[in-house]
């Protein structure tokens, strides 16, 4: 018999009221949600469009008679305000019509990537005590319905998988069928409006890049997440005449809300979604849809610049602005980029968890290339330390702690790790080390935490060496971030073979696949050692062997060869 499920206030950490009271004073938060702000700004151009994905084109209109149909049907099957819905999506229309729908109903959708697998899913899936699952049937020949089926039957809370392109098997919805539009607009709206949800209240999770294993749950109030996106929207400059495309996956925080597809519909423009970055599929959309701006991370960017350097001819004039993000580029791509794409590079740094910085539209090429930009929100507020928890002099290098009106006071539902991730008076330890220089743009210099973060997607060592511990002969594991040209690191693992063991790279990752973890996590290098080299204190010297794969990376010219 399972319990029943946990309220979402229970796991929800507010802000100090006095705190609270301030920012909307401000007018940093609106105290409406965002369901209703987003359908307000449909209101004035129902006629426009506003999502485009391949064949499919609809309108301000098209669009809301299609969320406000799917809030309608969410409530219809029983899902209720505060309960959790985890959306596993490419970047498909439903996608967005889905989020819509749950921003208008206060069901609460927990943002998960299209790579994640069971072994991150199902521990998602618990924590957040999630009442329904929304996944594409198949995508890139993984069953993803399949996957969500286990998952519901091993989750005790789960009563719904709704499927985007067709559902297969007994017990399936058709995701497409629920988006469809509502038999009766008028009455809908009017349901929905007269019942909306607190503006206070988390409007949907997204993931945390987590050092500890499972991804943290960050929740982000309608509230807090809007001020977000109105100070975004600000720095990129995006107005009705904005055409963005999602080239990235859009459940991640910078291609959604940053200000990405929901910042271009609160700012009355149009959302294009790619299925994938790749320059083949994306050039040519941006010819034929006159995209303005997007954002990816700096090895899609290299991709992109190659691909024009090497010959292709699309024309490209539409595209204003290139995000990039995720990851601190080299200078010299930031430099390449306006000479091969003709568009201004617009460096960002942020997280889920709050905090976004943008260079602007104007800034001098030294900022462009050399800086990770400066807050969106003036009301942020940052803090760079040393170990010791002190402030450095100006310019030094130091941990980033940040606290503001879009950076929530703790995680859902984690309590012990809300005591180490955030301080007493709310600073968000973000384990980033930055210089804050004078002008107040930051320079991202490495991290303190012990993540690898490969192209934009962040990994956690940790989550690495327990699955590695799986492995028969492994007596023990270490993984390490291994510089690389393309995606900045990729994953290395130095384990220690058990006596007369013999271990192989291809042992780890047919482990890790048979736990379900996504691809991304998988090493690429595996190194064998005698012993692990240990700190003074007897912990594993994780620079050390930093130092050590970098040396080896050096000498043999490359970060993938299997074995060492």
């Amino acid at each position: 018999m399972t319990s029943a499920p946990m309220s979402v206030d229970e796991g929800f950490v507010p802000w100090p009221a006095d705190v609270a009271a301030r920012y909307t004073e401000a007018g940093l938060w609106h105290g409406v949600p965002l369901g209703t702000r987003l359908r307000a700004a449909a209101d004035a151009q129902p006629e426009e469009t506003a999502l485009v994905e391949g064949a499919v084109r609809l309108t301000y209109g098209d669009l809301w008679e299609r969320a406000d149909g799917a809030a309608r049907r969410l409530d219809g099957l029983g899902l209720r305000r505060g309960d959790k819905i985890l959306v596993q999506l490419p970047n498909r229309w439903e996608f967005v019509v889905l989020t819509l729908a749950c921003l208008r109903l206060g069901v609460v959708p927990v943002m998960a990537l299209p790579s994640h697998r069971r072994h991150e899913l199902g521990q998602i899936a618990e924590q957040a005590e999630a009442a329904a699952i929304a996944v594409p049937r198949t995508l890139r020949g993984f069953d993803h319905e399949g996957m969500a089926h286990e998952i519901a039957a091993a989750c005790g809370t789960v009563r719904h998988v709704l499927v985007a392109g067709g559902p297969t098997r007994p017990g399936s919805a058709d995701l497409g069928d629920l988006c469809a539009p509502a038999s009766a607009p008028d009455a809908a709206r009017a349901a929905l409006d007269a019942d909306p949800p607190d503006p206070r209240a988390p409007a949907l999770f997204l993931l945390s890049g987590g050092t500890t294993g499972t991804p943290k749950l960050i929740p982000r109030t309608h509230d807090d997440y809007g001020c977000g996106m109105d100070h975004a929207i600000a720095a990129c400059r995006f107005g009705p005449g904005t055409v963005f495309l999602a080239a990235m996956p859009v459940a991640h925080n910078f291609t959604l809300g940053g200000p990405g597809v929901l910042g271009a519909l609160l700012a009355g423009g149009r959302a294009v979604l790619a299925a994938s970055p790749d320059p083949a599929v994306v050039f040519p959309v941006i010819e034929r849809e006159r995209v303005t701006d997007t954002g990816v991370v700096p090895a899609v960017a290299l991709r992109w610049v190659e691909h024009r350097e090497a010959g292709d001819r699309r024309d490209l004039s539409s595209l204003r602005a290139l995000q990039i993000g995720g990851a601190r580029p080299p200078g010299d791509l930031v430099r390449r980029i306006r000479p091969v794409l003709g568009c201004t590079p617009q460096q960002g740094y942020g997280m889920a968890e709050g905090l976004i910085c943008f260079t602007r539209q104007g800034d001098p090429d030294e900022v462009v290339s050399g800086t990770q930009g400066r807050p969106i929100c003036p009301a942020d507020e940052l803090l760079v330390v040393g170990e010791d928890g002190r402030p450095v002099p100006p310019g030094e290098p130091g941990i980033l702690l940040t606290r503001g009106p879009s950076t929530p006071r703790g995680y859902y539902r984690a309590p012990e790790h809300n005591a180490r991730a955030f301080t007493p008076d709310g600073w968000y330890i973000t384990g980033d080390i930055v210089r804050l220089r004078p002008d107040g743009y930051l320079v991202v210099a490495g991290r303190d935490k012990d993540m690898i973060n490969r192209g934009g997607e962040k990994v956690s060592a940790e989550e690495v060496e327990d699955l590695a511990h799986r492995v028969a002969g492994v007596a023990q594991a270490a993984a390490v971030a291994m510089p690389d040209a393309v995606l900045g690191e990729r994953v290395c693992l130095y384990a220690v073979p058990r006596p007369g063991a013999r271990v192989r790279l291809e042992d780890v990752v047919a482990e890790m696949e048979r736990a379900g973890a996504a691809r991304y996590k998988l090493p690429e290098r595996l190194v064998l050692v005698d012993a692990l080299p240990l700190t003074p204190v007897g912990k594993i010297d994780k620079k050390a062997l930093r130092d050590d794969v970098r040396r080896r990376v050096s000498l043999d010219g490359t970060s993938r060869p299997a074995g060492a």
